[in-house]
């Protein structure tokens, strides 16, 4: 179990890291939207305040479904995914690595890119810390339930708009969390409760989300 993991996780990063475009997409969409709403709205600390954390947490929710489409249509179209379910280990451990490689190239960079965008809206740093925190924290769990959907839609044509009618409705706990956290950091109220929450559902999405994506697959595949 543990070298099927390996492999196809280092074999994601490797593909990733080829496909630079690919890498690059999420980011730059997440920077886009992030950038557009202080030049639509009004210009002032106050209002970019309140509006911040929301914002940017939608950002990386659209930009997290973004990344999902290609998550295995490449597999399945060269038989890749097929020779895997025929092979002795748990198809999970195959979702799981595929799941965190998805997250190390496509959302971990948006953790990164988080706090300069969070500087825009004028958030106090103990805000931007709680956005960086809750963002490493719920961007994983966006990862995980997007494989359970992306698995589901993998043999459709066309199927962005079903994959974000799937997952979107799971995603948003994750999304409201960590805007609402954030908001309160920047009230400076306590958010460890949060925190300890949103940690909690991505051991859980960890749990369940990679045999629910398996399951998932087998459907697809058979």
């Amino acid at each position: 179990m543990g070298r099927i993991f390996i492999a196809v996780f280092l074999r994601d990063l490797r593909i990733a890291c080829s496909r630079w475009g690919d890498v690059a997409s999420p980011l730059v969409f997440f920077a886009i939207v992030g950038s557009l709403f202080p030049l639509a709205l009004s210009p002032t600390p106050a209002t970019l305040r309140v509006i911040g954390p929301a914002v940017l947490w939608v950002a990386a929710l659209l930009s997290t479904l973004l990344s999902l489409n290609g998550m295995f249509r490449a597999d399945v179209d060269d038989g890749t995914m097929e020779q895997l379910l025929l092979r002795e280990e748990p198809l999970a451990a195959v979702m799981l690595a595929k799941a965190l490689a998805l997250w190390l190239t496509s959302a971990a960079p948006l953790v990164a890119l988080a706090p300069l965008m969070g500087i825009t809206y004028y958030l106090p740093g103990n805000a931007l810390l709680t956005l960086c925190v809750t963002l490493l924290l719920g961007t994983p769990t966006l990862c995980l339930l997007g494989a359970v959907g992306a698995a589901l839609t993998t043999g459709l044509r066309q199927a962005s708009g079903l994959l974000a009618l799937l997952v979107l409705p799971l995603m948003l706990p994750v999304m409201m969390f960590g805007a609402r956290a954030t908001d309160l950091a920047a009230g400076g109220d306590d958010v460890t409760g949060i925190l300890y929450l949103m940690g909690a559902m991505a051991l859980l999405a960890a749990s369940l989300a990679p045999i629910a994506a398996a399951a998932a697959m087998r459907i697809t595949i058979d």
